[in-house]
C-alpha cells in the first residue's frame, strides 16, 4: 500500500475518518465523532488524499450525481472518475457524498478503483425490494404490539403465529415470534401465548399432536371374510355389557348347563400375522379414547363386521369355560363361532342380576372374586369418570359403582386364565401379563380412598413376558388379556396365535411373539398417555364452562407440609390449601387459578 498522505480522507468501519499520523506499522486516524484510533494502514480505504482539517465540513457539493448516472449506465469507473463527472471536480465532500451512493447500493455499487453503475432495471428492482422489506418491517413490529398488548392478530398476521402453532402442537422446537416476544419457546409457552391474544381457545386439544398421537383411522382395506367352520351357538342367550354409547362392542357372556361362555369379536379371522392391517395395529397398540372421539386401531369397517351384537348373527372366537364351585377351571374349549347377541348398558344389567344368565354368572363370579381374593387380589377402588365434548360442551360424569361391572370384569378375567392354560396346554406362545408382588404390599386392599392412593403408588407396573407368572393385582397365577382384540393389539396377538393353533398352523414363535407385543405395547403407552392428558384438559375446560362449580374432596396424602386431596366427581388430584386436614376427611372445595396451557390448578375449601 502506497504512503496515505497527512489529512486525508479515509474509510474506516464505514465511517468517515482523518489521517492524523502515520506510523512504522500503525496510523492515527480521528473520526467525525472525534475518537482517536491507532490502525493498520490495511484497515483503512482511501477515499481522497484531501487535505481534510474538519470530518464536519463535508456536506455534499452541487452537481449532476442522477445525470452523471445515466450517461454511465452499466459502465464501471473510479469514485475520482464518477466524481468529476457528477460534480465536476475530485474534492473531499464529493467523494464522502458519492461513497455514501456505493454504500447504499441504488445505483452504485463495489469499490473506490471500480464503482459500477446500475441500469434502471435494476434500480427499480432494488427500490422495489427495499420498499417490501421496510413494509414487512413496519408490519412485523406492528404484529408483535399487537400481540404484547394481548390483542388478537390481524388474519394477514396468520404467517407470524404459524411457527407458535407449530411450537404449540410439538411439530417444531424454534420460533421467532416466541424469540421476539421474549417467551421461551416451549410447547406450553406457546400455548399459552396462543390463549392469551384469542388465537385458540379452550376448545382446542393440543396434546394428542404434541405427543405424537394418530389422530386418523387407518385406511386401509379389510380382506374378504375366510369361510371356514364355526360351531353354531346362536341358541345361547348372549349378552354384550357395556357402558352406555360404547360402539366397538367386542366381548359377550353366556351360561349353559355349568359351563361359562366368554364370546368374543373374532378379529383374527381378518386380521392375520404380519399383514398390512396387522402392522397397523400394532403400531397403535390400542384404541384411542379422546373425549372429542375415539380413533379405532383398526379400520372402521371392521367393527359393524365384527362388533357383537351389530348384525343378527356375529362371528367370534368363543371361550367355554368350565368352572367348579369355587371359581377353579376344569376345562377349557376354545371354538370359532355363530352367536346372537343383545346389548345392554350396566345399567340394564343391574336389573337382571336375577335373571338367567345373569344370575349364574354372578354367582361364579362371586366364588372367583373370592379365590382372587385368597391369593392376594388387590381390586383398586378410584375415581373414574367418563369425560365428553359434544358441540363444544364438556360433560363429566362417575361411572356408576355397579355390581354388573364386576359381573363383567371376572368374566373377562376367567376368559384371561383360561386362554392362558389352552396356551400352556398346548404349547401356544402367547402374551402373558404379569405382575410381580412388592415386599410391602397388604394381602388385601384397603377400604379408604387414601389407602387406595397409597396402594396405587406401591404397586409394581404390569409386564408381559413369555412364559406365566403371577399377576398380584389380580391375583392369579397366569393371565392373558383376551377380550378385546377389536381395540387392543395384545388381544389380538393371542386370537392369532389361537387360531394359528385351531387351524392346524404353526404359530409364531415365543421370540417373535415377545417382539411384536414390545412394539405394540409403545404405541399403547402413548395411546394411554394421550388419553390421560386430555381428560385432565377437557376436564379443566369443563371447570371453566361451570365457573361456580362446587363439589367435594377428599384428603388422601398429608405430609405435614402439603395435602393432597381427590375430587372424585372429576377424577383430580392436586394440592389442597386453606388448612390443616386428615386423611379421608371430606372437604368442600371449589376450584380456582385454571391454567390451560399448563395443566394446573388451585383446590381450595369453601
Amino acid at each position: 500500500m502506497p504512503t496515505l498522505p497527512k489529512d486525508s480522507l479515509l474509510l474506516y468501519k464505514q465511517r468517515a475518518a482523518r489521517l492524523v499520523q502515520t506510523g512504522e506499522k500503525k496510523i492515527e486516524i480521528k473520526t467525525a465523532d472525534g475518537e482517536s484510533h491507532s490502525v493498520r494502514p490495511k484497515d483503512v480505504v482511501l477515499l481522497h488524499p484531501g487535505p481534510v482539517a474538519n470530518l464536519g465540513l463535508l456536506p455534499p457539493p452541487h452537481g449532476e450525481v442522477m445525470a452523471a448516472w445515466e450517461l454511465l449506465v452499466g459502465e464501471t469507473v473510479d469514485l475520482a472518475g464518477l466524481a468529476e463527472l457528477a460534480y465536476g471536480e475530485f474534492t473531499p465532500a464529493g467523494a464522502w457524498a458519492l461513497w455514501q451512493m456505493v454504500d447504499d447500493g441504488v445505483y452504485f455499487s463495489g469499490d473506490v478503483d471500480a464503482v459500477y453503475v446500475h441500469t434502471a432495471e435494476a434500480v427499480t428492482e432494488i427500490q422495489t425490494g427495499r420498499a417490501a422489506k421496510a413494509a414487512e418491517t413496519a408490519a412485523w413490529q406492528a404484529f408483535l404490539d399487537r400481540v404484547q398488548a394481548g390483542q388478537h392478530p390481524l388474519e394477514s398476521e396468520d404467517r407470524y403465529m404459524a411457527d407458535v402453532v407449530a411450537v404449540a402442537l410439538g411439530e417444531q422446537s424454534q420460533s421467532r415470534t416466541l424469540r421476539a416476544l421474549d417467551r421461551e419457546v416451549t410447547p406450553e409457552s406457546a400455548h399459552a401465548l396462543l390463549l392469551r391474544v384469542s388465537y385458540w381457545d379452550e376448545q382446542v386439544n393440543p396434546y394428542p399432536q404434541r405427543l405424537g398421537a394418530v389422530l386418523h383411522a387407518p385406511e386401509l382395506a379389510l380382506p374378504e371374510m375366510i369361510d371356514e367352520d364355526r360351531q353354531d351357538l346362536t341358541h345361547l342367550v348372549a349378552l354384550a355389557i357395556d357402558d352406555e354409547g360404547s360402539q366397538d362392542p367386542d366381548d359377550a357372556i353366556s351360561w349353559e348347563a355349568g359351563r361359562l361362555w366368554v364370546h368374543v369379536a373374532d378379529a383374527a379371522a381378518l386380521i392375520h400375522p404380519g399383514s398390512a392391517l396387522d402392522q397397523e395395529a400394532r403400531a397403535r397398540g390400542a384404541n384411542l379414547y379422546l373425549p372429542e372421539g375415539t380413533i379405532p386401531m383398526l379400520p372402521p369397517a371392521a367393527t359393524p363386521l365384527l362388533g357383537l351384537g351389530l348384525n343378527e348373527i356375529s362371528p367370534a372366537l368363543s371361550f367355554g369355560l368350565d368352572v367348579t364351585a369355587a371359581g377353579e377351571i376344569e376345562n377349557v374349549e376354545i371354538v370359532p363361532s355363530w352367536v346372537r347377541v343383545t346389548r345392554l348398558t350396566y345399567a340394564e344389567a343391574e336389573t337382571q342380576l336375577e335373571t338367567s344368565p345373569l344370575r349364574e354368572v354372578d354367582a361364579l363370579s362371586r366364588s372367583f372374586t373370592a379365590r382372587r381374593q385368597a391369593l392376594g387380589a388387590l381390586d383398586l377402588n378410584l375415581p373414574e369418570v367418563r369425560v365428553r365434548v359434544v358441540d363444544g360442551q364438556v360433560t363429566v360424569r362417575p361411572y356408576a359403582s355397579l355390581h354388573s361391572r364386576n359381573l363383567v370384569r371376572d368374566a373377562m378375567l376367567l376368559a384371561g386364565e383360561g386362554a392362558a392354560r389352552f396356551a400352556l396346554e398346548n404349547q401356544i406362545p402367547v402374551p402373558f401379563s404379569t405382575q410381580e408382588r412388592g415386599p410391602d404390599l397388604p394381602m388385601q386392599a384397603p377400604s379408604s380412598l387414601s389407602g387406595n392412593f397409597a396402594l396405587r403408588r406401591m404397586m409394581r407396573p404390569g409386564q408381559v413376558k413369555g412364559e406365566p407368572g403371577l399377576h398380584a393385582g389380580l391375583g392369579m397365577a397366569q393371565y392373558t388379556q383376551t377380550t378385546s382384540p377389536l381395540r387392543r393389539y395384545v388381544d389380538l396377538l393371542a386370537h392369532q396365535q389361537i387360531r394359528a393353533f385351531l387351524a392346524g398352523q404353526p404359530p409364531l414363535d415365543s421370540q417373535t411373539v415377545l417382539q411384536r407385543m414390545a412394539e405394540g405395547a409403545m404405541g399403547m403407552s402413548l395411546t394411554r398417555q394421550t388419553e390421560r392428558i386430555s381428560n385432565r384438559h377437557w376436564t379443566l375446560v369443563y371447570l371453566l364452562q361451570n365457573p361456580t362449580w362446587t363439589g367435594e374432596a377428599v384428603v388422601v396424602e398429608n405430609n405435614g407440609h402439603r395435602c393432597l386431596a381427590v375430587i372424585p366427581d372429576l377424577d383430580l388430584e392436586g394440592p389442597l390449601y386453606g388448612g390443616s386436614y386428615e386423611l379421608d376427611q371430606v372437604v368442600s372445595v371449589s376450584v380456582t387459578g385454571i391454567n390451560l396451557a399448563q395443566l394446573q390448578f388451585n383446590i381450595h375449601p369453601r
